[in-house]
């Protein structure tokens, strides 16, 4: 099991809880993340392995207070082993948030 993670675009992008997890100091305190509760809360539906499914009301929740482009800003490749860059970007869709087509998070842009 994978350790684990602006409304303009509040995801975990949860590439956001892969950031999360290998950068949790610098995510929390500049991306408005509690580490914590992305990891508690999403870190299931962002696993490489498994299906894609969608999010708990909890881990939208969490989400929300997540400033997206902040935390994909300080996604790296490690992070990228952990996380399914294409199942974060489903759970920050599911939640309701904006996240463009277009937009960098890591090395990927998304589509």
């Amino acid at each position: 099991m994978a350790t684990t993670l602006s409304t303009s675009l509040a995801m975990a992008i949860l590439l956001v809880v892969a950031s999360l997890m290998c950068n949790t100091t610098q995510v929390s305190a500049q991306c408005g993340a509690n580490v914590g509760d992305l990891i508690s809360q999403c870190e299931k539906f962002v696993q490489k392995a498994g299906p894609t499914i969608p999010p708990s009301p909890g881990c939208c929740a969490v989400l929300k207070n997540v400033n997206v482009p902040c935390a994909c800003r300080l996604i790296t490749k490690d992070v990228e082993k952990l996380v399914s860059v294409p199942k974060a970007i489903f759970v920050a869709r599911s939640c309701g948030l904006n996240v463009p087509a277009g937009m960098q998070c890591g090395c990927k842009f998304l589509i």
